[in-house]
Formats: C-alpha cells, sequence, structure tokens
C-alpha cells in the first residue's frame, strides 16, 4: 500500500441491509436533542471563509509535530538519514495523519446519512441530517489540506476499513452511532487534540481546532441517543453491543500506527512493527486514544466484564472517569477563542489601513 499523488481512483462498495424508517410524529421530540439540532444549524460555516488557507505551508514540515512522534525517531535508521530524507519522512507521516482523518471524515458522513435514513426517531433524523453536512465540511477541508499543502495522500488503512465495513452492514439501526459516534470519532477527537496542542503550524491549528468544535456535538448527540436506547435492551442484546466495541477497540488500538510509512521508506512489516511497538510515544499516543472512548462507553452503559477486560488489556480502564463534558467544553471554547483573535487581528489590520490612508490624505 503506498502514497499516491492524488485520490486513489478507486471506489469501495459495502454491501448493507436493514430498513429505511419514516416517522409521521412530527410535533414530538427529546428536548436535549432538539436542542442540539439547533446548535447544530447555529454552528454551521463555509471553510472558505473560517479558514486561512492563504497561510504558506512547508509541506515537508506541514503539522509542526515534534520528531518525537515519529517512531523512527532515535533509532539507527533516523540516524543514517540524512535531512532531506528526514524532511521527506515527515512529510509522508503529516500525510498519512490527515488522510486517515479524511477517510474517516468520509466515513462519517456516510454513517450520519444512514443513520437518517434508519433511525426510527424524528428528531434523531434531524440531528443528524445537520452532522451529515458537518462530516462532509471536515472530508472537504482535510482534502483540500493534502492536495493543496502537501501534495500526497494515503490509502485508508486496513483496520479503519475494517471497522467502516462492519459498522456499514450491520442492519441493526444504531450500530451507525456505535462504530462512528462512539468508536472511529472518539479516537479521531483523541488524535485531532493532541496534533492541535502540539503544533506550531497556524493553519493545521486552525483546521483541527474548528472540527473538533463540530465533533464535540456529534459525539454529545450518539451519546443521548445510544443512553436510551440501551437502557431499554435485553442483557443479550447489550452484550452484542458489548463485543462489537471489544472487537472496534482493538481494530482502532492499530488505526493510528502508520506501518504503511515506513513501508514506503525500505524498513520491512515486521520490523516496522518492532520499531513501533517500541516508540515511547506510540504507547503513550494508545493511551491517549481512548481517553474519551472508555467514559463515552461507560456513560451509555456498555461497560460489562468482557469490556472491563478488554480495557485492563489495553491499559486503559483507568480512564473511565475522564470528564467528557469538560473535554468537550474545552473543544468549544479553543474555537471560539481563535476566532476571536482572528477577528481581533483583522480589525487592527483594518483600522491600521484607515490610519494609514488619513495620513496619506493629509498630506497631500
Amino acid at each position: 500500500m503506498t502514497a499516491t499523488d492524488a485520490h486513489p481512483p478507486s471506489t469501495w462498495e459495502v454491501p448493507s441491509s436493514g430498513a429505511a424508517r419514516f416517522n409521521w410524529e412530527y410535533g414530538q421530540g427529546r428536548e436535549r436533542l432538539l436542542a442540539l439540532y439547533q446548535k447544530g444549524k447555529d454552528r454551521q460555516w463555509d471553510s472558505d471563509l473560517r479558514i486561512d488557507w492563504h497561510i504558506d505551508v512547508d509541506p515537508h514540515d506541514a503539522l509542526g509535530t515534534p520528531d518525537e512522534l515519529i517512531p523512527l525517531f532515535g533509532t539507527h535508521h533516523w540516524r543514517r538519514m540524512d535531512e532531506r530524507e528526514r524532511a521527506e519522512l515527515r512529510r509522508h507521516y503529516a500525510s498519512w495523519l490527515f488522510s486517515q482523518f479524511l477517510h474517516g471524515e468520509q466515513g462519517a458522513m456516510v454513517c450520519a446519512a444512514r443513520i437518517v435514513e434508519a433511525a426510527p426517531d424524528l428528531d434523531a433524523k434531524f440531528y443528524s441530517a445537520t452532522q451529515t453536512m458537518d462530516e462532509a465540511r471536515h472530508a472537504e477541508v482535510y482534502s483540500r489540506f493534502l492536495r493543496e499543502k502537501v501534495g500526497l495522500v494515503y490509502p485508508i488503512n486496513d483496520n479503519l476499513q475494517s471497522l467502516l465495513g462492519d459498522t456499514l452492514r450491520d442492519s441493526r439501526w444504531d450500530m451507525p452511532y456505535l462504530g462512528m459516534q462512539v468508536l472511529i470519532e472518539g479516537l479521531a477527537l483523541a488524535a485531532f487534540g493532541m496534533l492541535r496542542d502540539t503544533t506550531d503550524k497556524e493553519l493545521p491549528r486552525q483546521i483541527l481546532t474548528f472540527v473538533m468544535q463540530d465533533e464535540a456535538r456529534h459525539v454529545a448527540f450518539g451519546r443521548m441517543a445510544l443512553r436510551d436506547h440501551y437502557a431499554q435492551l435485553s442483557q443479550a442484546e447489550v452484550r452484542e453491543r458489548e463485543d462489537f466495541v471489544v472487537e472496534g477497540c482493538y481494530l482502532m488500538r492499530d488505526r493510528f500506527l502508520g506501518l504503511e510509512v515506513l513501508e514506503n521508506f525500505g524498513i520491512p512489516r515486521q520490523e516496522a512493527v518492532r520499531l513501533t511497538e517500541q516508540s515511547e510515544f506510540t504507547h503513550f499516543f494508545r493511551k491517549l486514544l481512548f481517553r474519551r472512548i472508555v467514559p463515552c462507553v461507560k456513560d451509555i452503559g456498555l461497560l460489562g466484564e468482557r469490556l472491563r477486560r478488554a480495557f485492563v488489556d489495553l491499559g486503559v480502564l483507568d480512564l473511565g472517569g475522564t470528564g467528557l463534558e469538560l473535554l468537550m467544553a474545552d473543544d468549544e471554547d479553543r474555537a471560539e477563542r481563535l476566532d476571536r483573535a482572528r477577528f481581533e487581528r483583522e480589525e487592527a489590520a483594518r483600522r491600521k489601513e484607515v490610519a494609514e490612508a488619513v495620513e496619506r490624505g493629509s498630506e497631500a
């Protein structure tokens, strides 16, 4: 599997089953979800206007993150590389990460559309319609960054594709919620946050911050809808969902290893796995990735014995007490602060232009 200078040309068809559901009770709905729907409408934004695409980006340092985040850092492979080779490795890692974000966002768009079709409640359909638009915008943003600023796109990671396929092929209407809102987007949010907080580059910071503001609403929506639904299920039905989460967590654990990048630099697969597993950052990052999943799974009522054992094996059970509400409130606050800072810069620039024009007029 190699990177390309354009998007992979092939399409992926996932056979699906399940019913399209209509609901004729237009006057009813859960206030919490309708309030979230209103928020989703209010917070729509245009990436051409909100993101400053004029910012220059060095494709060989597109994300501006520390080299320690690359599994090869400090190894004999890294020491043998000259600066040109290291720069190209940085480019490939940036491309690989944002490519997986891009593919995940397209998956989220398809899953949100599936929820519109299959969810039995009209309030859930309403909100999912706004989310479908959000995910389309996110895919647009990541695609533009890769095409215009990096010039390199990687194919979808096998683990992400596998979980997406399992999610979309399942006929139960709640599975797109569980697979996408809880697992795929939960891990993506953690990865977005890590990059947002470590990058020293303005453009990727803007992209990640504004996308995370939307995703905070999406996760809140999934929690509300699934908590209500799972409270009504039998123990056997709950165990089925728990088994799905267990399998998905192990798939997602290896989603962000980036083995394809190392293989593109001539490192055999087995050695690439060994080097990545030995990386201190890999262990830290894996734990970080589950920071939003464990408390969410607990909140919706799926933290049974088998899932507890899986979280112990993954070393993340202690994250169950993480405050999701605080994390999501912080995601929203950061986006608002970024907007205010840009507005203030633009206002200052306009005032300066006016002052200079007045000064030139007085000198004439």
